[in-house]
């Protein structure tokens, strides 16, 4: 069996980091495992192509959930990236951290070091910021941060102006002083070319002669001797192979993915596995529970002036708009349809923000079913808004259905469980209601096509929510970090419980979802781990 010092599983967000900081030592060897292929293709490497890569099984895993009595016992779509960046090469680029009472959060459920004002500095590592160095960024870090608020749509002034006439503070930088208040977003996006995990940390480096990256190459179960991981078992060019760790296995295949080869290997609560005919290894009954997500709806309405929907609804507006980013990286194809936003309070009582607002100034409110193509908008101006709670407070879970490591996990949300999320349904479609009712959207608009204007009442507003809602794609909570063993996966050093050579380095450990899109903390999350790792191997080596 051949042998690497460390094993990680998985390239997408953290599992890029860990590969870049862990093989700058080039004493130590590092194998780098993904379950999908390379990241060439013009889909993933143009921003708004992830309108196509949300629908490709090329690229990604295209999961459904169970159907979730939540949301009208519908089957909700997860797609995760199966790719080299993992879903970093299909998510709509959005940079937000989150609040910082997110992270005093993780600290305080028993998480020493992982606080804001622990984690600020590993933000500030992994940037390139345009508002360059200072207390709340970074500059020459790998990931290139863009500021795009000279080429976004004009309805985003608008929605701001709207915003603000609504008593919500303008804010250029979601990510500095304070996160809340209403702006344009800061996207993974650099000259018109979407920044991944990939390209921003596995490029640069793809020569090391001591990095070695297998695509293709599904893991199937960790390997152990005794209770400390060994290795790991994947499936390649339709072959089982075999690779040893001489220092640690770190799994990072991702919130969906890293549970479910843990309870493959033996690692879980006991009365779900041994029904299934997998021997326990360690009792871990926390493992693939505490799945949190972001759960949102969106508002569609015509407008009276045009949207993005009149640049890209046409075949003509299509062959406009690829020929402008042809010459130059430049118009809507170098763009997220994301592009403006808010965080508030939908409660003045709140201590924090509970409500993200989303501004799409283009709309899909013909298109049949969840997976809505950014390529074929309405065919007429529109534009929508979405919210959800930053937040929940719903618990899901995901787990194995079988042995079978091909099989798919069952992705169990077990939305609007809890009334304090939906209490968020009706103070969300208020505080929607009132920004299109403020004069700076209300004379551009025409209607509200969906969910309409008969939609009034709490119940008919809780009832479209649970027709209509869905996943931001968020997921998270499946691998806790915390001093428990029964209830939390990994310690805060992110070491599984009660074995050696063995971490989980994902969204997954997160203790509570962050408020927000979680790229930017996962990547916080394996920049700071890779330290963790290094510093741990230095005092073993002592």
């Amino acid at each position: 069996m051949s042998g690497f010092d460390y094993i990680v599983v998985g390239a997408g967000a953290a599992g890029c980091v860990l590969a870049n900081r862990l093989s700058a030592d080039p004493n130590c060897t590092v194998l780098l495992l993904e379950a999908g292929g390379n990241d060439r293709s013009p889909w993933i490497q143009v921003p708004i192509g992830y309108g196509h890569t949300f629908n490709d099984a090329r690229y990604n895993w295209m999961y459904e959930a169970e159907p979730d009595p939540g949301l009208d016992n519908r089957r909700g779509f997860w797609p995760r990236g199966k790719v080299l960046g993992g879903s970093t090469s299909i998510n709509a680029m959005v940079y937000v951290r989150g609040q910082p009472a997110d992270f005093d959060d993780w600290r305080a459920a028993g998480n020493p070091g992982w606080g804001w004002q622990d984690v600020l500095p590993w933000f500030r590592r992994l940037e390139d910021h345009p508002l360059g160095p200072s207390e709340y960024h970074g500059r020459g870090g790998p990931v290139r941060i863009g500021d795009v608020s000279a080429s976004v749509h004009p309805l985003c002034g608008n929605f701001l102006d709207a915003c603000a006439s609504l008593g919500v503070e303008r804010n250029a930088d979601f990510n500095g002083a304070r996160s809340d208040g209403c702006g344009l977003w800061q996207v993974t996006i650099h000259d018109g070319v979407r920044v991944s995990a990939a390209s921003a940390y596995l490029r640069p480096v793809r020569g090391r002669p001591n990095l070695t990256i297998r695509l293709r190459a599904q893991a199937t179960r960790l390997l152990f001797d005794g209770r400390r991981a060994q290795g790991v078992e994947y499936l390649h060019q339709g072959a089982l192979q075999r690779v040893q760790a001489r220092r640690e296995v770190l799994l990072a295949a991702g919130a969906l993915n890293s549970p479910q080869l843990l309870e493959l290997s033996g690692i879980g609560d006991p009365r779900r596995l041994r029904p299934l005919g997998i021997e326990v290894l360690a009792d871990l009954p926390a493992v693939g529970a505490g799945l949190q997500d972001h759960l949102a709806v969106s508002y569609f309405y015509r407008s009276r002036v045009p949207t993005l929907n009149d640049q890209l609804a046409p075949l003509t507006g299509k062959l406009r708009a690829a020929l402008r980013y042809l010459l130059g990286r430049r118009g809507p194809l170098a763009m997220s349809v994301n592009q403006a936003g808010a965080f508030l309070r939908s409660r003045p009582e709140l201590a924090q923000p509970n409500m993200h607002i989303y501004f799409n100034p283009a709309s899909y409110s013909t298109s049949a079913g969840p997976k809505r193509r950014l390529l074929n908008p309405d065919p007429f101006p529109g534009f929508l808004m979405s919210f959800n709670t930053c937040r929940p407070t719903s618990r899901g879970a995901v787990h194995i259905r079988s042995p079978d490591p091909l099989a798919s996990p069952a992705i169990l949300p077990n939305s609007l469980s809890t009334a304090t999320d939906v209490q968020d349904v009706f103070d969300g479609a208020r505080v929607l209601r009132r920004i299109a009712a403020a004069p700076a959207l209300a004379q551009v608009i025409e209607r509200e096509r969906e969910p309409g204007a008969q939609v009034q009442s709490d119940e008919q507003v809780l009832a479209d929510f649970r027709r209509r809602a869905g996943t931001v794609f968020h997921a998270c909570g499946t691998c806790a970090m915390g001093p428990d063993a029964r209830r939390a996966v990994v310690d805060p050093r992110l070491r599984v419980h009660g074995l050696a050579g063995l971490r989980v380095i994902d969204a997954s450990v997160f203790p509570n979802v962050t408020s927000g899109n979680t790229q930017a903390p996962t990547l916080m999350l394996a920049e700071k781990a890779a330290a963790l790792i290094l510093e741990d191997t230095q005092a073993a080596q002592a």
